[in-house]
């Protein structure tokens, strides 16, 4: 089967709404949000004003999702995205579909004249920078914090 890639439609809530826990409660192991909450999310990306969020798909199956926001750079000035989420289910990792759903975030962020895309990954999640550097992306020099 061939594995496709497009943005996010209303008709994905619920079976969106399943990968996404598996991502925040299965693979991350955070407490789960709410659905409310997650619905939330994701109608507001459905208008792609904040962001915009894709779905991979094989046999009209949601098989990975990955989720990009907007902000702007103060060196650049000007609009750039971050890739929030890269998700595939268990049986397609080290496949095509995170390759195909990173490809896809970073041909959005050109085509919607982003300076460029950047993003974060846990630093134990070796398997996702190795895919990550093999598809050609560089280690950044940012020391990354967050506070709450």
């Amino acid at each position: 089967m061939t594995i496709h890639i497009r943005e996010t439609q209303p008709d994905d809530l619920k079976p969106l709404m399943a990968l996404m826990h598996d991502y925040v409660v299965g693979f991350y192991n955070n407490p789960w949000p709410g659905d409310q909450s997650i619905q939330l999310l994701i109608n507001n990306l459905l208008n792609q004003q904040i962001g915009a969020q894709f779905v991979a798909v094989e046999d009209r199956k949601l098989i990975g999702f990955s989720t990009l926001f907007f902000t702007y750079s103060t060196m650049k000035a000007e609009r750039v995205a971050i890739m929030n989420d890269l998700f595939v289910t268990e049986t397609f990792r080290e496949g095509e579909a995170e390759a195909k759903l990173f490809a896809h975030c970073q041909q959005y962020t050109r085509d919607h004249g982003c300076a460029y895309m950047s993003w974060i990954t846990a630093v134990t999640n070796e398997r996702a920078q190795q895919l990550f550097e093999r598809l050609g992306a560089t280690r950044g020099a940012w020391v990354n914090y967050s506070i709450t």
